[in-house]
């Protein structure tokens, strides 16, 4: 069962896309198509990298790639049979489903970039990568010490690998405790935004009200979401686990726990960037399951894929 995995934010680099534009014609057109309140071309041919690095812009460039890439597969017959994406990421994997069409998928992440940058503005928190463990021993360790301040998983990533998110005391007293403890490793990220915790409620208000006025229409393959860790089921209410994806852990390791556990074994990483890949290996290696991965990041990777 093919896979599609659209990635989070944190790999973008000046320069991406360009290669893809010029070689293949379905991205050029997809990508020519959208509409943005700046040249989103330029922008991640060209840079500056400050902006590009900046969430309110990140993410409608991520999408833009991300249509541009599908709609080049689409054009060569290599559809998924499931999908599923990292916090930005699985707006690709609705859209990858049909739940909207390249328009409002790329409006509603420029959109939710806007109201996140907006959110954690004066915010300053860390994060740090918690090594070699499991799960429950990073929960505990985050309640043990909540009177240092405030502290959460962010991220259940894959097997070893769970990142928190808090106060600098209270994350600093945790790495601590972790490698007294449990020889863990303790990997500190760059970044001073608190995504994916309570602390995000006003961008998940926003996205509530934004959301009212859409039109999301049912996905025609099986989705993986962040917050449940499971499949989309018939019941499940899509507008509402957007809205709380934003404030609450992102269940990533469950999600391809989930889609190898009913056949998924071909997994192709719509990126930029190979983090997915990584993770869903790792997922795969602790199931005993046998998976072969695809990272599409430039035109070469295309070419090899499509040839």
């Amino acid at each position: 069962m093919r896979v599609f995995l659209y990635a989070g934010q944190g790999a973008q680099f000046v320069g991406m896309g360009k290669d893809l534009y010029e070689e293949f014609p379905a991205y050029k057109k997809t990508v020519d198509s959208i509409e943005l309140q700046f040249d989103h071309i330029k922008l991640m041919h060209e840079g500056p990298a400050e902006i590009l690095n900046d969430t309110a812009y990140t993410q409608p460039c991520y999408a833009s790639f991300a249509a541009g890439v599908t709609a080049v597969l689409e054009e060569a017959g290599i559809r998924p049979e499931a999908a599923c994406g990292l916090s930005l990421g699985e707006y690709g994997a609705l859209y990858a489903a049909g739940v909207w069409d390249t328009k409002t998928y790329v409006d509603l992440v420029a959109f939710r970039g806007k109201v996140m940058a907006d959110a954690v503005k004066g915010m300053t928190y860390s994060m740090s990568a918690i090594l070699g463990t499991g799960p429950a021993e990073v929960e505990e360790a985050c309640e043990k010490h909540a009177s240092k301040g405030f502290v959460t998983v962010a991220n259940y990533n894959c097997p070893g690998q769970y990142v928190i998110c808090g106060e600098e005391a209270a994350v600093a007293a945790v790495e601590e405790y972790m490698k007294e403890n449990f020889k863990a490793k303790c990997a500190r990220l760059n970044t001073t935004s608190p995504f994916h915790t309570s602390l995000l409620k006003s961008a998940g208000d926003a996205l509530k009200e934004k959301f009212g006025n859409i039109t999301f229409n049912a996905p025609n393959i099986p989705v993986a979401m962040n917050v449940s860790g499971k499949l989309l089921s018939e019941n499940d209410d899509i507008k509402y686990l957007l809205e709380m994806q934003v404030q609450k852990s992102v269940r990533f390791e469950d999600d391809i726990t989930t889609l190898i556990n009913m056949g998924a074994d071909d997994f192709i990483e719509i990126g930029p960037g190979n983090v997915l890949t990584g993770l869903c290996k790792k997922t795969a290696r602790k199931l005993g399951a046998k998976v072969n991965t695809v990272t599409i990041q430039k035109a070469e990777d295309l070419k090899k894929l499509l040839g």
